[in-house]
């Protein structure tokens, strides 16, 4: 059995009651392939979560944008694993680049919460990703490896965790890495997991791609032998993300 194509679609800090309605709407109308083909999950902000839930088609699944580190208590503003759980919210997508930056999550921090997320019983999108600096200075692989390295030092099964490569300088700036760029991380990360985890981690675990994915440059990425598919940014709140849905078919083809 090869990798199923996944497609995450990440509506980061956007949307009103109305809006989400509307995306929801849109996207239980879209003709996309079969489950069997690609496994589709999006992510609206917290408090929209039960609404996209309990509206969006059921082949579809939520994800939330992140959770605390630990069991609930006295962490204000936080949100807890144990709360997503309650809510039978499946995924959770943890270490995004905005939150590593901007919150200055630190790997190690990131590796804990992928952890105590997947003890819970949720499924996780572990996100990694260099900066512009650290492409052009040649580090690429050295600081997505040390990314992956503090993920996988906490965690010992890899079946609920989908890898997300999302180079920074890529997120929201029209910029995309090549598909040839893409692929070569991936391939490389996929080595790593074979090196530093097991053969059967490294064979079966889905790396996906991010970085403004749109219409447009999809298919070539999802040709890429190494790529397994998307973390989709502004283009899950448009219509061309059915587009992006659809060129799991490439894989299948």
């Amino acid at each position: 059995m090869g990798r199923k194509f996944f497609v995450g679609g990440n509506w980061k800090c956007n949307g009103t009651t109305e809006e989400v309605k509307k995306i929801v709407s849109m996207l239980n109308g879209a003709e996309v392939p079969s489950g069997d083909i690609v496994e589709v999950v999006v992510s609206p902000p917290f408090v929209f979560l039960p609404l996209v839930k309990n509206s969006l088609r059921p082949e579809f699944h939520v994800a939330a944008q992140n959770c605390w580190v630990k069991k609930g208590g006295a962490f204000t503003g936080e949100v807890s694993a144990e709360m997503l759980v309650n809510l039978e919210i499946p995924w959770v997508i943890l270490g995004h680049s905005e939150r590593r930056l901007i919150l200055n999550e630190a790997n190690e921090f990131v590796g804990e919460k992928v952890a105590y997320a997947l003890s819970q019983g949720l499924k996780v999108i572990a996100c990694i990703g260099e900066t512009l600096e650290q492409r052009e200075s040649g580090s690429t692989m050295d600081v997505v490896a040390a990314q992956t390295k503090a993920i996988a030092a906490l965690v010992s099964n890899w079946a609920n965790v989908v890898l997300a490569y999302e180079p920074v300088w890529a997120i929201g700036t029209g910029k995309v890495a090549t598909p040839a760029q893409a692929q070569e991380v991936h391939c490389e990360l996929r080595k790593w997991l074979k090196a530093n985890v097991s053969d059967e981690v490294a064979a079966t675990t889905r790396i996906i791609y991010g970085g403004s994915v749109n219409g447009g440059n999809c298919k070539e990425l999802a040709g890429q032998p190494d790529v397994d598919g998307f973390l989709v940014g502004g283009a899950s709140l448009k219509p061309e993300f059915v587009d992006i849905l659809k060129s799991a078919t490439v894989k299948s083809a």
